[in-house]
């Protein structure tokens, strides 16, 4: 790769919380909103205002249903999701392989 360009990195990825559960999600078939914040140890707003924006975009999908009158809400990550993942995965990759000379500024020095 010449001149590495950090703009290849999918902004909705990008967030640490965001990165984190498409993470998870990638590893199960689907996961339950609490089961979420618990790993990814974020509130319950933060982490809400976060899947909302992944669904939004694609990302995941929920499903709400009731056991015993308590709502259950669970995430599954979409293939749109997982290109996204995936993507953000190769993107870092080639940066953490890549060679000085191929980053784009340098360092001074």
């Amino acid at each position: 790769m010449k001149t590495y360009d950090y703009r290849q990195f999918d902004p909705l990825v990008h967030s640490r919380i965001r990165l984190s559960v498409l993470a998870i999600l990638v590893s199960v078939d689907d996961a339950e909103f609490t089961y979420l914040r618990e790993q990814v140890k974020a509130t319950d707003g933060n982490l809400g205002a976060h899947l909302r924006k992944l669904e939004d975009g694609g990302y995941v999908q929920v499903t709400k249903h009731f056991v015993d009158r308590k709502p259950h809400t669970r995430y599954r990550i979409t293939d749109t999701g997982r290109q996204a993942f995936q993507g953000y995965v190769d993107n870092l990759e080639r940066l953490l392989n890549a060679e000085p000379e191929d980053l784009e500024g340098k360092a001074a020095g």
